[in-house]
C-alpha cells in the first residue's frame, strides 16, 4: 500500500496541537484541548482520529481501535513528564544512597530559592523513603593523603576516568537485599541508586541493581547509567527524576499505544527529547523528557526562520497561555548541560529555553502606585477573568478590552458547557474596578485620572517590558546585542505582542510562520531523530592524551551508530557530532565544544577542540588563561539521523492586488482608538503587504500589526513585519504609574548587565563563577537607584560608600577618575569587598549627575590568614589592606603602581602577609571599572531616549515608590501594635555568645508611616572581630523591610528614607575605626536581623549564624559556610538543612571536596530534634561530617553555640549548635563558637548547627494548615534564572 499518514503532535498544558501529512500531500492542522474527559480520554490518539475519520472515512480496525495500518508515523512532544514533576504525580520511589547521606538531595546546594521569604519553601523532594547503604570510595590523592592505611584492608581500583581510587569499605549484598526487600514490601517498584563517585567508579551501583532486578524492581535507575557527569547531587537529582518519571512516561505511552491495532507495534512512534532530538518510543525516558514539549517550537523556529527571510540570528518568542519562552538561534542548537525545573536540577543536554513570564495568565496588580504584571499565574484553571471561571484580571483581559482579541474569531470553548466565546463583560467590569483604585490613589498626590483603555494598555507596556529584561540578559550573556536578531514569534499569544517586543529591543524584523499557532507540532515534524552517548574523562587535552581522547570517541560514535541503524536510519543519512567537555585548570567553568576542522598543533584526528574552546571562552568572558592547562571532563558523540526534508509548497503571488479586509473595527493603541481592518491569512497571497494598524486571523492565533509597522506575505505564506519607529510617547518628569514600571525595569537592566560584564571580564573563581559581586546605579545625591543581585549583605551598603566619597571629594572630581573604597569607616562590610565607584559627568555640568559602582568580593587582600578572615583578628591592620578613597584611575590613568604599594602594605604589620594573589586582585579591580563603563554606557542611551531631566526624575520616583510602600506597612504594623498592645513602641534585646546585649527599640508613627530605630543600650566594641561596620545594620534593615513588605517592591534609597536609624559610637554596631570587623559581617549580621524581627515580632529566630569553617596550609585552603534551621512563623513550619537571612551560599559538592582537597565528607544530614517545637515547628539544623587526610590549621567562627535561636508566642527554642573535634584515639573536644588549632591526618570535625525556633505554643496540635493565597507563580527555567539563582547564592 502506496504513502500513508504522517502525524506531528504537541500534547501541551493547555491544548494538544497536530499537524498532519496525508498520503495525498494535503496537509491537515487541528486544536484540541488536552484535556476533556467527558468527550475522549487521549487528546493525541482523539485527534489521529478525526483526521483519519475526515479523510478516509473509516478509521477504525474491526476491534473498534484506531487502524495503524493507515499510518506512517507519528512524533509527539508532551508536557506529561513536566507537569507530573511539577505537581509531584510521579511514581512512588525510593532513594539508595551511602551511610550518612540520607539527607543530601532534601539540603541540595542548601540555597534558598527565594532570599526574601521568611516562609522558606522549598520544592518537595521525589522519594518516599531513604535506604542507607554502608559503602564507600574515595579519590586516592596519594600525593596529598597522610591517613595511614596501615591494616586497613582498602582495595585499589582505577575508575573509568582512569583516576585511582580507594574502596574503603565493601558493600555487604546481604544486607542492601534485606533493606530492599523491606521497601518492596512497602508497595515501592521504582529506585534510584546514588553512590559517592559512582560516575568513575561504577561497581557498587551495578551489584545494587543486579540485587534489585532480582527482586522484581520494574524501574531501577543507576545515576552512573543515567548520567555519569561528576557532583553527587544534581547526579543525584537527575537519577530521581529518572526513577520518578520514567513509569510514569511509561504508563502514558502504554496507556495512548493500546487504542490502536496491536498497539503500534511496527509503526514509527518517536518522542521529542529535551535536546531537540526524537527518540523511539520504548527509549524516552524521564530525564530526557522535561522540555518534550517546548523543544519542538525550538525546532520549528530555527528550521523555519533561520537564514529564511535575514541573515540574522533569531531571537524565539513563543507566548502561550501560561507561560512565555525565550531561545537563542544562530545556525546551531544552543545546549545547557544542567539546569533546574521545578527545584530538580537535571543533569542532561537540554535547549537552553528560557522560560521567563507567565504569558497571557499572568496576573495584574496594582501595588502603591506600581502597575505590576506577574509573576503570578491564572494559570488555564480558573484562567483569565474572561474564562467564565471567576477568574482575575490577566494579560490576556487587557488584550481583550483593547479590541486586540477579537472573541468572534476565538474558539467558543468556554463556560460551563464548554460552548460560549470568551466574556467581554466580565473583563470589562473588572477592569472598571481596577481603573476606581487606581483613580482613587492618583487623586491622593492630585495626579490625572485614567481611562479603563490607558490602565489596560499601562498593564500591556508593563507585560512587555518585563519580557525584555530577561531577552536582553540571555543575548548579552553571550557577548551579543539583542537588536541584531530576528524575533520569531509563536504560540497562542505571541502574535499580540511581537511588534511592541521588538521595537522596544530594537528588533526591525518579526518573522511569523504560518504554523505559529501549532509550530511545536510543526517541529516535531522537522525534527531529527537523535542518539547521545558521554562518558567522563579526567585527563589534560594534550598531544600524549590524543589517542586516548580519539579512541573514547570512536567507542562513542559506534554505539550511536548503531543505535540508529537499528531504527532504519540509513547510514548515509547519519552524522555524528563528536563534543568534549573543556575548562582551564583551577576553575569550574566547563564549556562543551565541537572541534574546528583542522590539522593544527593542538588537533587530535577529530579535529582541533582546542582553539575552539579558546575563541568561545574569549567570546564568552572577554579573555583567555593561555598559560593553564585545559582538562577534558567528559567525552560525549551526539548521532543525529536526519529526517527527509519538507518541500514546503508555495502559496500564489499577489503582488500588486489589494489584500481582502474581512471588515474594520476600532482597536485601542497609545493614545486612542484606532480604525483597524481584519484580514484573514488564508486569504492573503505572497507578495502582498499588509500595512499597520491592522489584525491578521489565522485558525489558530492573533497577529497584531502596529501602526507604522507593516506586514508582508512570503512567498510560503508567513508573516515577516518590519516594525517602524513606532510613535514615541512623550515622557515628561511628571510622575506616571506605567512609566515608572518601565524604569524600574530599565534601571535594574542596567545593574544586571553591569554584573554580566563583570562576570564575563574577571578572572578570580569568587566572581567568576561564585558570583560573589553586586553592581549598583546611584542618583546624583548618592542615593542608591538601582542593585543587582540582592545579595542582602550588600544592600543599601554600596550607597554609604557613595555618599562617603562626595563628602570627602567634594567637587575635586573629574571625568576619567574612578575611586576605590572598601574601610568600614567608608561604607565597607568588610574588607576583602571592594568596591570601585565611578562618577558620571553629562555635557558642560562639572558637577557628577550620577554614579555607578560595582563591588566584588576579593579572595585575598593581605593580612594574617590565607583568604583575608582571619578567625582571631582584633585590629583592621590584621584583616587586609585598607582603602578609604583611593584614586584608582586618575583621569584615565590606572594607577597600578601605587596600588600595588597598598595591597602589598599588610606585610608590614606582625604576623601578616602582602596580599598573597595580586594578579587576581588587579585583573578583577579592571574587570569592575569595565562594569562601571558599561553602566555608563547603558544610562548614556537612557538619557539620549528620554532626556536627562526625565531620567533623573524617575530616578526619585522610583526611590519614592519604595519609600510609600515602607510607608504603607509601616502605618499597618503600627495599627496592629497598637490594637494589640496598646502602644506603637517596640523593643527587643539579644545576646550575642560572648554576651554583649545588641538592644533595639522602635518608635512607629501611624499617621506618617514613619520608624525611628534606636540601638542605644548595644554593648560596646569587643575585642575580637565581632564589631559591625555601620553599612552591615543598614543592610540588615532594609533586608528586614523587603521580607515584612512581602512582595517585590524596588530596593534602593527610599526603602530607608522613613526609617530613622540611631547607633551609638563605640558600640559593636559602629565601631571605632581601627576595629576587627570581619566577624561582624557574617555573624553579627545575623544576629541584627534575629533582633530586628524579633522586636517587629515577624517569626521565630533561625539559626542566627552561618557556621564558617576555614582550613588549609600555606599553600591552600578550604572555606565552607553550613545551613541550619529556618525559623517557624504564624501559619508555616521553619524549613531544616536551609542557609537564612545574610547569607545564601551553595556548599561545594561533596565529590568536588573529595577530588580536590585532602578531605572525606563522611555524613551531611538533617539533625532530628533540633527545630524548636512550636504549633508550628521551627527548621532543623544539620550534622556535617569532615575526616582530614592531612595536617591543617582548622578555624571555625561561629554563633548561637551559648545561646540558642528563640521561639515566639509560646513557640519553643531551637537547639544550640556544637562544633566538636573528634581525635583518632578517640578524644572528643569541644571546641567552642571560636576557634582555631591544629588537626591531624584522621581526626574528624563534626559541626552540629543550630535548629531555628518554633512559633506559638506546642500543644495546640501542630498543624499545616498554610495561610497563604492560592494562585501560583509561573515556574522559571532556563540559563537566565540558573545565572540570577548563582547570584543569590553568596
Amino acid at each position: 500500500m502506496g504513502k500513508r499518514f504522517q502525524f506531528a503532535i504537541d500534547r501541551g498544558g493547555t491544548f494538544t496541537d497536530v499537524y498532519a501529512r496525508c498520503p495525498n500531500g494535503k496537509v491537515r492542522v487541528m486544536k484540541l484541548l488536552s484535556v476533556d474527559p467527558q468527550n475522549y480520554s487521549d487528546a493525541p490518539r482523539e485527534a489521529i482520529r478525526r483526521i483519519l475519520q475526515e479523510e478516509t472515512g473509516n478509521a477504525l480496525d474491526k476491534d473498534g481501535k484506531v487502524n495503524s495500518a493507515l499510518i506512517e508515523s507519528i512524533r509527539m512532544g508532551t508536557t506529561v513528564a513536566t507537569n507530573a514533576l511539577l505537581e509531584r504525580k510521579g511514581a512512588a520511589m525510593a532513594l539508595v544512597i551511602n551511610k550518612g547521606f540520607k539527607d543530601l538531595l532534601y539540603i541540595g546546594n542548601q540555597a534558598r530559592p527565594n532570599i526574601f521569604q521568611l516562609n522558606i519553601k522549598r520544592p518537595e523532594v521525589l522519594y518516599k523513603e531513604v535506604v542507607e547503604v554502608d559503602c564507600r570510595v574515595i579519590p586516592a590523592l596519594e600525593d596529598r593523603c597522610q591517613l595511614d592505611k596501615a591494616g586497613k584492608n582498602w582495595k585499589e581500583v582505577y575508575g573509568t576516568t582512569g583516576e585511582k581510587m580507594l574502596v574503603i569499605k565493601d558493600i555487604d549484598e546481604d544486607a542492601v537485599r534485606v533493606d530492599l526487600q523491606a521497601l518492596k514490601e512497602k508497595g515501592i517498584e521504582s529506585i534510584a541508586v546514588v553512590l559517592a563517585h559512582s560516575y568513575t567508579y561504577h561497581d557498587h551501583e551495578i551489584r545494587v541493581g543486579k540485587i534489585a532486578e532480582s527482586l522484581g524492581f520494574t524501574q531501577v535507575s543507576l545515576s552512573h547509567a543515567v548520567t555519569s557527569m561528576v557532583r553527587m547531587v544534581p547526579r543525584g537529582f537527575t537519577a530521581s527524576a529518572d526513577a520518578y518519571l520514567t513509569p510514569h512516561i511509561r504508563e502514558y505511552v502504554r496507556s495512548f499505544s493500546d487504542g490502536f491495532t496491536d498497539s503500534l507495534k511496527d509503526a514509527n512512534v518517536l518522542f521529542m527529547q529535551s535536546d531537540g532530538g526524537l527518540t523511539p518510543m520504548n527509549l524516552f525516558n524521564g530525564s530526557r523528557a522535561i522540555l518534550s514539549g517546548p523543544a519542538g517550537g525550538v525546532i520549528g523556529y530555527a528550521m523555519t526562520s533561520y537564514q529564511k527571510e535575514t541573515g540574522l540570528p533569531v531571537i524565539g518568542f513563543d507566548m502561550g497561555g501560561t507561560s512565555t519562552d525565550v531561545s537563542r538561534y544562530a545556525g546551531s542548537l544552543e545546549h545547557v548541560h544542567e539546569a533546574t525545573t521545578a527545584g530538580v536540577t537535571i543533569q542532561a543536554p537540554q535547549l537552553d529555553i528560557n522560560t521567563v513570564a507567565a504569558g497571557g495568565g499572568s496576573m495584574l496588580f496594582f501595588r502603591s502606585g506600581l502597575f505590576v504584571a506577574g509573576p503570578e499565574s491564572a494559570g488555564a484553571e480558573p484562567g483569565p477573568a474572561c474564562y467564565r471561571k471567576g477568574g482575575p484580571l490577566a494579560v490576556t483581559d487587557a488584550n481583550l478590552l483593547l479590541g486586540r482579541l477579537l472573541p468572534e474569531y476565538f474558539p467558543k470553548i468556554f463556560g460551563p458547557d464548554e460552548n460560549e466565546p470568551l466574556d467581554r463583560a466580565a473583563t470589562v467590569t473588572a477592569f472598571e474596578k481596577m481603573t476606581e483604585d487606581i483613580n482613587a490613589f492618583l487623586k491622593q498626590d492630585g495626579g490625572n485620572e485614567m481611562t479603563t483603555e490607558e490602565v489596560a494598555m499601562g498593564f500591556i507596556n508593563v507585560a512587555n517590558e518585563a519580557m525584555c529584561r530577561p531577552i536582553r540578559a540571555l543575548t548579552t550573556a553571550r557577548g551579543h546585542d539583542a537588536a541584531q536578531h530576528a524575533l520569531a514569534c509563536f504560540g497562542g499569544a505571541g502574535g499580540q505582542h511581537a511588534c511592541s517586543v521588538a521595537r522596544r529591543l530594537g528588533i526591525s524584523t518579526v518573522l511569523i510562520h504560518k504554523y505559529a499557532g501549532i509550530l511545536s507540532a510543526y517541529g516535531m515534524a522537522l525534527a531529527h531523530i537523535v542518539h547521545e552517548a558521554q562518558e567522563p574523562s579526567a585527563c589534560l587535552y594534550s598531544p600524549e592524551n590524543y589517542q586516548q581522547l580519539d579512541r573514547k570517541l570512536d567507542v562513542l560514535s559506534a554505539v550511536c551508530k548503531d543505535k540508529l541503524l537499528a531504527q532504519g536510519i540509513p547510514a548515509s543519512r547519519i552524522v555524528l557530532e563528536p563534543y568534549l567537555h573543556l575548562r582551564y585548570a583551577g576553575t569550574d567553568c566547563a564549556l562543551m565544544v565541537s572541534p574546528l576542522p583542522g590539522g593544527s598543533a593542538t588537533a587530535c584526528s577529530h579535529g582541533d577542540f582546542y582553539t575552539a574552546f579558546v575563541n568561545r571562552y574569549k567570546n564568552e568572558f572577554g579573555f583567555t588563561l593561555s598559560e593553564r592547562d585545559v582538562l577534558v571532563d567528559d567525552v560525549r558523540v551526539r548521532g543525529v539521523g536526519l529526517s527527509a526534508a519538507h518541500e514546503h509548497e508555495g502559496v500564489p503571488s499577489g503582488e500588486g492586488a489589494p489584500p481582502p479586509a474581512e471588515k474594520t473595527v476600532k482597536v485601542y493603541f497609545e493614545g486612542g482608538y484606532q480604525d483597524t481592518k481584519i484580514y484573514l491569512l488564508e486569504k492573503l497571497l505572497a507578495e502582498q503587504v499588509v500595512p499597520g494598524p491592522a489584525i491578521i486571523m489565522d485558525s489558530l492565533s492573533t497577529i497584531l500589526v502596529e501602526p507604522d509597522c507593516r506586514a508582508e506575505i512570503t512567498k510560503h505564506g508567513d508573516v515577516k513585519i518590519t516594525i517602524g519607529s513606532g510613535q514615541a510617547k512623550k515622557v515628561t518628569t511628571a510622575l506616571d504609574s506605567i512609566q515608572l514600571s518601565i524604569f524600574s525595569h530599565r534601571f535594574m537592566s542596567i545593574a544586571e548587565q553591569m554584573g554580566r560584564v563583570l562576570q564575563r571580564t574577571s578572572i578570580s573563581v569568587n566572581i567568576k563563577e561564585r558570583l560573589d559581586f553586586s553592581c549598583a546605579l546611584f542618583g546624583p545625591t548618592g542615593g542608591l537607584v538601582s542593585n543587582a543581585p540582592h545579595i542582602p549583605v550588600h544592600l543599601g551598603a554600596m550607597q554609604e560608600a557613595v555618599q562617603y566619597q562626595m563628602k570627602v571629594r567634594g567637587d575635586t572630581l573629574r571625568p576619567g577618575d574612578v575611586l576605590l573604597a572598601n574601610h568600614p569607616k567608608a561604607g565597607g562590610s568588610h574588607l576583602p569587598d571592594l568596591t570601585v565607584i565611578t562618577p558620571v559627568f553629562h555635557g558642560s555640568d562639572p558637577r557628577p549627575i550620577f554614579f555607578v559602582a560595582s563591588r566584588g568580593h576579593h579572595a585575598d587582600i593581605g593580612g594574617l590568614t590565607p583568604g583575608s578572615m582571619p578567625p582571631h583578628s582584633v585590629s583592621l591592620t590584621q584583616e587586609g589592606a585598607a582603602f578609604k578613597s583611593f584614586l584608582l584611575v586618575d583621569k584615565g590613568a590606572f594607577n597600578e603602581k601605587l596600588l600595588v604599594e597598598e595591597l602589598m602594605k599588610p606585610g608590614n604589620e606582625p604576623g601578616c602577609s602582602g596580599t598573597r594573589n595580586l594578579a587576581d586582585n588587579l585583573s578583577d579591580l579592571k574587570a569592575q571599572v569595565a562594569a562601571n563603563q558599561r553602566g555608563i554606557q547603558l544610562v548614556g542611551e537612557l538619557i539620549e531616549e528620554y532626556g536627562l531631566e526625565v531620567v533623573q526624575a524617575y530616578m526619585e520616583h522610583i526611590q519614592k515608590n519604595a519609600e510609600l510602600a515602607v510607608r504603607d506597612m509601616l502605618k499597618e504594623i503600627a495599627r496592629s501594635a497598637i490594637a494589640e498592645t496598646g502602644s506603637a513602641v517596640l523593643s527587643a534585646v539579644e545576646y550575642m555568645d560572648n554576651g554583649t546585649p545588641i538592644s533595639l527599640t522602635v518608635t512607629l508613627d501611624k499617621d506618617s508611616g514613619s520608624a525611628l530605630c534606636d540601638f542605644t543600650g548595644t554593648g560596646v566594641e569587643v575585642w575580637g572581630n565581632l564589631n559591625a561596620p555601620r553599612a552591615i545594620t543598614l543592610s540588615a534593615l532594609i533586608y528586614c523591610l523587603r521580607c515584612m513588605v512581602g512582595h517585590d517592591v524596588p530596593l534602593n534609597q527610599g526603602c530607608l528614607t522613613p526609617v530613622s536609624v540611631v547607633i551609638p559610637p563605640g558600640c559593636i554596631l559602629d565601631p571605632s575605626e581601627g576595629a576587627a570587623v570581619v566577624g561582624g559581617n557574617v555573624l553579627t549580621s545575623q544576629r541584627i536581623v534575629d533582633v530586628v524581627l524579633k522586636a517587629f515580632q515577624v517569626c521565630a529566630a533561625s539559626q542566627g549564624c552561618m557556621n564558617n569553617l576555614t582550613l588549609g596550609e600555606a599553600d591552600w585552603g578550604y572555606y565552607e559556610t553550613v545551613a541550619g534551621g529556618s525559623g517557624a512563623g504564624p501559619g508555616w513550619a521553619g524549613q531544616g538543612g536551609v542557609h537564612t537571612h545574610m547569607t545564601n551560599t551553595r556548599i561545594t559538592d561533596v565529590e568536588i571536596v573529595e577530588r580536590r582537597y585532602p578531605m572525606l565528607v563522611t555524613g551531611f544530614s538533617l539533625r532530628a530534634g533540633s527545630g524548636g517545637r512550636g504549633r508550628w515547628a521551627g527548621g532543623e539544623g544539620v550534622r556535617r561530617e569532615l575526616v582530614l587526610r592531612r595536617a591543617v590549621r582548622l578555624s571555625v567562627l561561629s554563633e548561637r553555640r551559648a545561646l540558642p535561636p528563640y521561639g515566639l508566642r509560646g513557640g519553643e527554642a531551637g537547639a544550640r549548635g556544637l562544633n566538636l573535634l573528634e581525635r583518632t584515639d578517640g578524644r572528643i573536644i569541644n571546641l567552642g563558637g571560636k576557634a582555631s588549632v591544629d588537626a591531624y591526618p584522621g581526626d574528624k570535625y563534626i559541626m552540629n548547627s543550630p535548629g531555628g525556633g518554633g512559633y506559638g505554643p506546642p500543644a495546640e496540635s501542630s498543624s499545616d494548615e498554610q495561610t497563604d493565597k492560592q494562585y501560583s507563580a509561573f515556574i522559571e527555567r532556563g540559563s537566565v534564572y540558573e545565572y540570577r539563582s548563582a547570584q543569590e547564592s553568596v
